[in-house]
């Protein structure tokens, strides 16, 4: 089994985060940021996906495994245990419930790497869902 990758880019350059992805093996990205757009240059949906492509690696973004508003302003504020509270609910929808199946499935079959923009995966919710990927898959998680 593949191991599950999670990656942040708060204080990376996108050149940089991507030699990150390739050094571990990364076939395949999975944004799973509500808003695929990013004041950070390099790091808005369809440049990073360009960019990951020339260097080989795929792009996909799982929206619906995004942090609502609501859950991104109590993180931004760092109410970690709200914002958990608040995407654990989110989770439960059935838009949210497809797309993290689609992802186990990826990740049953690719190295992938859940990408959002915080550092710390421990306050992001990236971790949550993989928490949710390694307990269906039983594989291990590496936070790049």
């Amino acid at each position: 089994m593949n191991p599950l990758a999670t990656i942040g880019y708060e204080t990376d350059t996108q050149g940089g985060m991507i030699d990150r992805l390739k050094a571990a093996g990364v076939e395949l990205v999975v944004d799973v940021r509500a808003v695929a757009s990013s004041r950070k240059a390099g790091f808005s949906k369809t440049l990073l996906g360009n960019s990951l492509q020339e260097r080989g690696i795929g792009y996909l973004h799982l929206r619906p495994l995004g942090t609502p508003k609501a859950g991104r302003d109590a993180a931004r504020a760092g109410r970690t245990d709200e914002m958990r509270a608040i995407f654990a609910d989110h989770l439960q929808e059935p838009d949210a419930q497809l797309a993290l199946a689609q992802a186990t499935e990826l990740a049953r079959d690719k190295r992938i790497a859940l990408l959002c923009y915080e550092d710390d995966p421990a306050c992001c919710h990236r971790r949550i869902l993989a928490d949710h990927i390694r307990q269906a898959l039983k594989c291990e998680v590496v936070d790049l």
